[in-house]
């Protein structure tokens, strides 16, 4: 999706009040735009072209920044384990999104992909004993489901994407899974590199995503068979867009704002993009809202705001961060512990 897994950073500088608007304004709006932005780039791209563009000129800008920052981007554990939690984060999940939009709309690919939420939690094996005691827990995740059930049986009577929007939501759910053990895998595996490389870790998780849409791309020959003179202007703009905007100046304001403000107040973006994504959907792009999708959007919010209720595990992982690939996890209500190395 458009953002990434949230850390917790002690606040230690004090923000100015135009800063931190304009960097709400970064992971509220521009992440929530992303998937309308996607959309409108795949007019002119195909898919895997598109997300090899847009992730490897979106990581090397990252890595200059990082370097920049005094980072040790080049670290091998660092590099090693960031390109495992790309490949199993950005690259499956954004080429399931990037499919999927073909067949339906960008509004309600993010209110699907808004129930990742969900599977963290599911698929988090090692707090099953914590989290499935929580009747919030067990009840936000029964709710989510039954959102995306709602809008499968939707897509299953309706011709929308050809007669294959029953397929795209299935990819998306494959996708969702896949984001939530990238999210688990940063989590148990990556944080203690990447917490202190905040920036270079998104880097190489980028340009690992990048590395592989290419090599999908060129096996699909869809270099080749591109017609370059006829990508609209638009799909050029929406690939700037999603480069400059989304990838690198909302995850940086997303990485400012964890450290001047509450992680708690920093996760309601969760709540925020899929709302940015139907309005901008249907105001912009002329995409139909139906009764059975604005259920499924407030059923699964509502499941989010649940498994989010769970309490802290402890206090021994106070103050420190989560990968960058594994923001989102925060969200989620996942925080990286000192015994998880």
């Amino acid at each position: 999706h458009g953002g990434f897994p949230m850390a917790v950073y002690p606040i230690t500088e004090p923000p100015g009040r135009l800063g931190v608007i304009t960097a709400y304004l970064m992971i509220y709006v521009v992440w929530g735009s992303t998937y309308y932005f996607i959309g409108t780039a795949l007019q002119g791209f195909p898919p895997f072209l598109l997300g090899g563009m847009r992730f490897c000129t979106a990581g090397l800008l990252l890595l200059l920044a990082g370097r920049a920052r005094g980072e040790d981007i080049f670290r091998g554990p660092l590099v090693r384990k960031s390109a495992v939690s790309g490949i199993i984060l950005l690259f499956v999940d954004m080429a399931v999104v990037m499919l999927a939009q073909q067949y339906l709309s960008s509004s309600l690919v993010a209110i699907i992909a808004s129930s990742t939420a969900i599977w963290i939690i599911a698929l988090d094996v090692p707090m099953w004993r914590r989290n499935f005691r929580s009747i919030s827990v067990l009840a936000g995740i029964a709710a989510g489901f039954l959102g995306v059930g709602l809008l499968f049986a939707e897509q299953l009577g309706r011709e929308e994407g050809g007669g294959q929007g029953a397929h795209g939501i299935l990819l998306l759910v494959f996708g969702c899974v896949s984001w939530a053990l990238g999210t688990l895998y940063a989590k148990y595996r990556s944080c203690a590199e990447e917490a202190v490389n905040n920036v270079g870790g998104a880097a190489w998780q980028m340009l690992a995503a990048g590395v592989m849409f290419w090599c999908w791309a060129l096996v699909r020959k869809e270099p080749e068979n591109m017609d370059w003179e006829e990508v609209p202007a638009s799909a050029w703009l929406s690939l700037l867009y999603l480069v400059l905007f989304g990838s690198v100046l909302a995850y940086t304001s997303y990485i400012w704002l964890l450290k001047v403000r509450p992680a708690a107040e920093v996760g309601t973006h969760a709540y925020v993009n899929p709302l940015v994504a139907v309005v901008l959907g249907c105001a912009a792009g002329g995409e139909g809202m139906t009764w059975a999708r604005m259920a499924g959007l407030f059923v699964i919010l509502g499941s989010i705001a649940l498994v989010r209720r769970t309490p802290p595990e402890d206090s021994a992982g106070k103050g420190r961060a989560l990968s960058p690939a594994a923001a989102m996890a925060y969200r989620k209500g996942i925080s990286c512990r000192e015994s998880e190395k």
